[in-house]
């Protein structure tokens, strides 16, 4: 049974990833439409893969661990890029909405994850990591490729979103 307070650290934590995946929609949506295919180096991801692959490892996850809230929604092609980025916003919001029942559920109901994690808000917190490091890819691409955002406007829609009261 969660006291008052572990019903406040989840919501803090829960509030987080939200924060987390408004992040990464607005920095895809920041991208510029001719960047998305950009890579670092040739053997690495474009930038609309890296999006891809984040919403696939979201899902995976989520039917591998708490498949009750992941029913019927497996991805393929982990690494195929979308450019319609729209579509990936959707994607990677219907992802986030996923991830996020999958560990209140199991915080709610005492359960662990059934394959990974000791506690089911280790996954947040490796999806919070996981997408910070390619965060930091998406940007360095753009910087190789000669057009790096401006950190006034980007911070704007990133840094602030962790640091805005509510």
């Amino acid at each position: 049974m969660s006291t008052n307070t572990d019903s406040t650290l989840l919501d803090a934590l829960l509030d987080s990833w939200d924060r987390n995946n408004r992040i990464l929609v607005n920095l895809l949506r920041a991208v510029p439409d001719d960047c998305l295919d950009l890579r670092p180096i040739e053997s690495s991801p474009s930038i609309a893969q890296l999006c891809k692959h984040m919403y696939y490892c979201r899902l995976v996850f989520a039917v591998e661990d708490a498949p009750e809230f992941a029913e019927g929604v497996l991805p393929n092609d982990e690494w195929r890029a979308v450019h319609d980025r729209e579509l990936i916003a959707q994607m990677l919001d219907e992802s986030a909405v996923i991830v996020r029942n999958a560990v209140a559920g199991r915080v709610a109901a005492g359960r662990a994850m059934d394959v990974h994690y000791d506690h089911p808000i280790l996954l947040l917190q490796h999806m919070i990591w996981h997408e910070g490091y390619h965060h930091g890819q998406i940007k360095l691409t753009l910087r190789l490729a000669g057009r790096p955002f401006d950190d006034e406007e980007i911070g704007a829609v990133t840094w602030d979103v962790w640091m805005d009261k509510t």
